[in-house]
């Protein structure tokens, strides 16, 4: 009855003070995190609750890395299933017979089964972490804690039942097929002996368990608990859409993100969400072509900084026990290093120098954590803007975090309230606010192109006021004399397929895109309220546009401005409706070997991947051949997130980059559906010095429509 007594007395002595500690640790964090800003939160119980199904119970995400999406399947359900096996261990070892579950025999080998398959996944985790030694992983001490901590948990568990057995004198048996081979060649050992290794055990399997507990909110496996939050706070509408900033609240003291409290709670759920797997750094085009931005450590990084400042404003350490974790002493901040590689132009893609120079600036010291800047001692000016904004570092992560919004919260900062952007961008902005269109042209000549397709009219909406659908041409439709030549197909395919269309001609103006992603939050809405403006005067009711950019910015954030009852079509979706409809006819062949590259504003942001495959699958002659990266994992081409305007210091250009990858499958033609995109791919095969063509779906159907002596691929 003593040792009863004293057993149970332990039990709730360890187990509470071990969950003291796990809520002290949880709510410190609550607190950090309750430092940043309100944000509204949509009711969308439906959307949200699909969403949670999907990414947890599915593990949708993680499957998209089919080797470690099983690996962690078959962890994240075994401990699931292990938790009724840790209660009744537990309760056996306070004198319970064993817990009332139906086929108890059953539950054993269930069990057990299950602590042989979280061995090999554990076994597996190790293997691809040390032996493989993949890139996007990180190796050390932290990262292998939790390895051993599984490890020896399964070690134990098994252990504790093997004595467990002996006691009881089991033998051999189909439902407990490992603990009772354990506990064999222990079968004559005396009663108390086994009771003593029983309990050794049994003490050993509860305090790993508790340690586990503590362990995880002060680790990146605080995603267990804030990953299923997050993915049900993260936005229902549509996924990239930029946040609107209130420019006439007179209450604001800033705009964009300066420091960490000036992210919302909202985004600070995804910094403790960050399993840190590596898998947005692995698809990033800047990781991946030598630039310092890594969208893993962007994520870590500001969760460390979270943590160290909220411990100071709150005077709540991070670290509890603070003797058994981490020095509250220290604190992280950016310090530059001599970079590794300074000559990508015949490197492959890699990501190792990135990672490599990300945890060599990311460096202890004693500074007061309330004293670094957020820009520069934590994030640099370079990680902010070499992102593309191709968004897939998003597609990638398991937990749904999104890197963009927040590099774009920065950019805004910097813009908005310091002024600071790279000379080439500075010299866009100005130029669009001047004359609408990035290159400084006379706005006058926006519609001068028209005039130089022979043979075709074009209409404005004053020449045809009775037009049925827009056709919103864009600053390079307009301007870029590369995507003049789509612009041209595009209009000679309209009127083909004798479409009443119209376009604004000199009343268009630039859609905003460029000025939004790099930041100027300000002249995007005052060219967005212009825009609506005009479309309201001419009452237009559908749009159509050769632009992803445009596409994805009028149908997906306009309508935050008052666009209302606006159709807004691509052009690769109205092309391939022309063509079902039996309005185009491809009459020709077309004897090419296509590989088509899918562009992000197009692809991962509004889900557009068959229609354009589809225009060329309708084209005889076609052989259609995919790059290894494409549709959801397609590797963008640079020129997103204003980056078109700016040039790439660092690295491999990553329009070359891409390139690359379409020359590995032996095209003669590299497609696309976007003027950014067709650009960079072009530049990227002059600098290869090859022969392919880069074309645009518009002047291929072209080619098939009106055959060979009207098309531009000669």
């Amino acid at each position: 009855m003593v040792w009863q007594w004293l057993q149970f007395s332990g039990f709730l002595i360890v187990s509470a003070y071990a969950l003291y500690l796990f809520f002290k640790a949880v709510y410190h964090r609550y607190l950090y995190i309750k430092l940043g800003q309100k944000e509204k939160i949509e009711h969308d119980l439906y959307g949200r609750f699909a969403t949670f199904v999907n990414e947890i119970l599915g593990q949708k995400k993680l499957l998209k890395d089919r080797k470690s999406g099983i690996m962690h399947v078959i962890i994240f359900y075994g401990f699931i299933i292990l938790q009724l096996g840790a209660l009744d261990i537990i309760v056996k070892g306070l004198g319970v017979k064993a817990l009332p579950i139906p086929a108890y025999q059953v539950f054993s080998l269930s069990q057990e089964i299950t602590v042989f398959l979280i061995f090999l996944a554990v076994g597996y985790a190790a293997h691809r972490r040390y032996n493989e030694k993949l890139s996007r992983l990180k190796r050390g001490k932290k990262p292998s804690i939790v390895i051993f901590l599984i490890f020896s948990l399964m070690i134990s568990v098994l252990l504790t039942l093997a004595f467990e057995r002996v006691i009881h004198g089991g033998g051999v048996s189909w439902y407990a097929p490992i603990s009772s081979l354990i506990a064999a060649p222990f079968s004559e050992l005396g009663t108390t002996s086994a009771n003593i290794l029983f309990y050794l055990f049994w003490w050993l399997h509860l305090l790993i368990l508790l340690v586990f507990l503590v362990y995880v909110p002060q680790s990146k496996h605080f995603h267990l608990i804030t990953a299923p939050i997050n993915l049900l706070l993260r936005k229902t509408d549509h996924l990239g859409k930029l946040k609107k900033l209130d420019l006439e609240d007179e209450e604001a003291e800033t705009f964009g993100v300066g420091k960490i409290e000036d992210f919302t709670r909202q985004q600070m759920v995804d910094f403790y969400a960050c399993v840190e797997c590596g898998r947005c750094t692995n698809v990033c085009p800047a990781s991946n072509t030598g630039k310092i931005l890594s969208p893993m450590h962007l994520i870590v990084k500001l969760r460390d900084h979270l943590t160290e400042k909220g411990a100071a404003i709150t005077s709540k350490s991070a670290w509890v026990p603070a003797f058994a974790f981490q020095s509250t002493t220290t604190t992280h901040r950016m310090e530059r290093v001599e970079t590794e590689i300074s000559d990508w132009s015949q490197a492959a893609l890699t990501i190792e120098p990135t990672m490599s120079l990300q945890e060599r600036m990311w460096k202890k010291t004693a500074t007061d954590p309330k004293e670094l800047s957020l820009i520069e001692d934590v994030i640099t000016e370079e990680e902010i803007w070499a992102c593309t904004t191709c968004r897939n570092c998003e597609d990638q992560c398991p937990v749904g975090n999104e890197h963009v919004d927040k590099i774009i919260d920065l950019r805004r900062h910097l813009l908005l309230m310091e002024g600071r952007v790279p000379f080439e961008g500075q010299r866009a902005i100005q130029n669009i606010e001047r004359q609408s269109n990035p290159w400084g042209i006379n706005r006058r000549e926006r519609e001068k192109w028209v005039e130089t397709i022979d043979g075709v009219l074009v209409p404005t909406v004053k020449e045809n006021p009775q037009f049925d659908i827009l056709y919103f041409v864009g600053s390079m439709g307009s301007f870029d004399n590369r995507s003049l030549q789509v612009s041209k197909s595009f209009a000679r395919l309209l009127n083909e397929a004798s479409v009443n269309y119209a376009i604004l001609g000199n009343e268009e103006k630039n859609s905003g895109d460029t000025p939004r992603r790099m930041g100027n939050e300000m002249l995007f809405q005052q060219l967005c309220l212009e825009n609506i403006a005009t479309l309201k005067k001419y009452n237009v009711k559908k749009i159509v546009t050769a632009c992803p950019h445009t596409y994805n910015t009028f149908k997906n954030e306009y309508p935050d401005f008052g666009l209302e009852g606006v159709e807004v079509i691509h052009h690769t979706e109205f092309l391939d409706s022309l063509l079902k409809e039996g309005r185009l006819i491809p009459k020709y062949e077309v004897k090419e070997r296509i590989t088509y590259h899918d562009s992000c504003y197009l692809g991962r942001y509004n889900n557009i991947y068959e229609q354009p495959r589809d225009v060329l699958r309708s084209i005889a002659g076609v052989e259609l051949v995919e790059m290894d990266r494409n549709r959801e994992n397609g590797m963008c081409c640079g020129a997103g997130g204003g980056m078109m305007w700016m040039e790439e210091t660092a690295g491999k250009r990553v329009n070359v980059a891409r390139t690359e990858q379409a020359l590995q499958v032996k095209p003669t033609v590299i497609s696309s559906a976007c003027p950014f995109c067709l650009t960079m791919l072009e530049d990227g095969t002059k600098a290869k010095e090859v022969e392919v063509k880069a074309k645009d779906i518009a002047e291929i159907l072209e080619r098939a429509v009106f055959g060979p002596e009207n098309e531009f691929l000669n």
